[in-house]
């Protein structure tokens, strides 16, 4: 009789103290279904951690020395809710069986001695059962996951058309207030205007630099909000070393270190593989990832680089790089969220919360990974994984597991869809 079912893909596994009855039901059901066996229960929760991926129903004797039927059943239970859990019982444990039954510790009971035809037909029912229950819970989830990511991809879009709008109108202002400040000071001069302070050449420079700095810093959130939303074409036609790129990058935020006495120690060493990158973006990467630490990081802090490199299949091959700062670190709920573009770590209300997610998402296009650990008062550390040949990296890495690994976290979740 054909049957849809692959009574082989999960195993059984029967737990009995009697070495006979473990061996005639190896001698009976073997040729049907996978099957391991225990000879008591420790064994059997021995075997079940060992094998809880293949097994899927799980049969046991009650009364056993040491601990009993039920026992184990309670802790398969624990360990895997969904697995099919069988109480072979005397009739004098009856009620022991009963009892299993209504708190739910056990699928079905079968008598002993049992019959072969019997027990092989509640074993494949059982089977069915844990089958089923997967396929759906597989279902179920894949369903969910492309729902999550629609709506993700959604806001992703809509996040690129505010920064798109935002810099138009913006920047057109802006345009008009720097034209205002460049012309001021001449026209002040020239009309030589009696207002007290500013004929000060000194307060009027301080100021003209101050709001020219703070134009600035706007276009810059404005410039890396849009990076931040946008999925680039990137071209890896570059080959660099990651401690050139590193050096060079710590070179020009050289006043910004020194500004707040933040010590670095670049230990990467200068022997690791050449990258393949897009060269602007992949320096831009770093040079992001330090501003984020310059505005986080009290005065006097220190940051270490270290990194190395894994061998293996041109699709595996990558450099793990890995920055450790002594800063205050975060409580765990903002490093759940430290990835998200409007979380800030410092408490400056200067700083936008852009440069993370911006990594991240260079980080992903070239195909890698960034993750952060972090303890309070112990700093925080950021870990990349680059792959050495992004263009051979493996297609796994797609979109939705980039999305499962950024954005689908509880507390952003909830954020994304009500627009909070």
């Amino acid at each position: 009789m054909h049957t849809p079912y692959d009574y082989r893909k999960y195993a059984v596994l029967y737990v009995d103290d009697e070495e006979k009855s473990l061996k005639y039901f190896t001698r009976a059901f073997a040729d049907q279904f996978r099957i391991f066996t225990a000879p008591n229960a420790q064994e059997g929760l021995k075997l079940l951690e060992e094998h809880k991926d293949e097994i899927g129903l799980l049969m046991t004797d009650q009364r056993m020395p040491g601990e009993k039927g039920i026992w184990l059943l309670e802790r398969a239970r624990q360990l895997r809710p969904r697995i099919i859990r069988i109480l072979a019982t005397a009739y004098s444990d009856m009620e022991a069986a009963i009892a299993a039954v209504n708190t739910g510790a056990i699928y079905k009971y079968v008598t002993k001695p049992w019959d072969p035809p019997q027990l092989e037909n509640t074993i494949k029912r059982g089977l069915e059962f844990f089958m089923v229950q997967r396929e759906r819970d597989q279902l179920l989830h894949e369903k969910m996951s492309v729902l999550h990511n629609m709506m993700i991809a959604d806001r992703i879009v809509s996040l690129g058309l505010l920064a798109a709008g935002l810099s138009h109108h913006i920047r057109n202002a802006l345009v008009a207030v720097k034209t205002f400040l460049d012309l001021a000071p001449a026209k002040m001069e020239e009309e030589k205007m009696e207002i007290d302070g500013l004929r000060n050449p000194d307060f009027w420079k301080e100021y003209y630099q101050n709001v020219q700095g703070q134009i600035g810093k706007i276009n810059n959130m404005l410039k890396d909000l849009w990076t931040a939303s946008e999925k680039p074409a990137f071209d890896f036609a570059d080959r660099v070393q990651l401690n050139e790129v590193v050096s060079q990058t710590l070179a020009q935020l050289k006043e910004p270190l020194a500004a707040k006495n933040i010590q670095v120690e670049n230990q990467i060493p200068d022997s690791l593989p050449a990258l393949s990158v897009d060269k602007p973006k992949f320096y831009r990467l770093f040079e992001l990832l330090f501003k984020d630490e310059i505005a986080s990081l009290p005065a006097g802090s220190r940051i270490t680089l270290t990194a190395t490199s894994s061998n293996g299949s041109p699709e595996k091959a990558e450099i793990q790089v890995r920055l450790s700062d002594n800063g205050p670190g975060l409580p765990k709920e903002a490093l759940r969220l430290i990835f998200d573009p409007f979380v800030v770590r410092s408490d400056s209300p200067m700083e936008y919360g852009i440069h993370l997610m911006a990594c991240y998402f260079i980080v992903h296009h070239h195909g890698g990974r960034i993750d952060a650990t972090s303890e309070q008062g112990q700093g925080t550390t950021f870990t990349m994984r680059l792959p050495l040949n992004p263009d051979k990296v493996s297609p796994a890495r797609d979109e939705t597991e980039f999305f499962h690994k950024v954005l689908l976290n509880e507390t952003l979740w909830e954020k994304l869809i009500t627009n909070d």
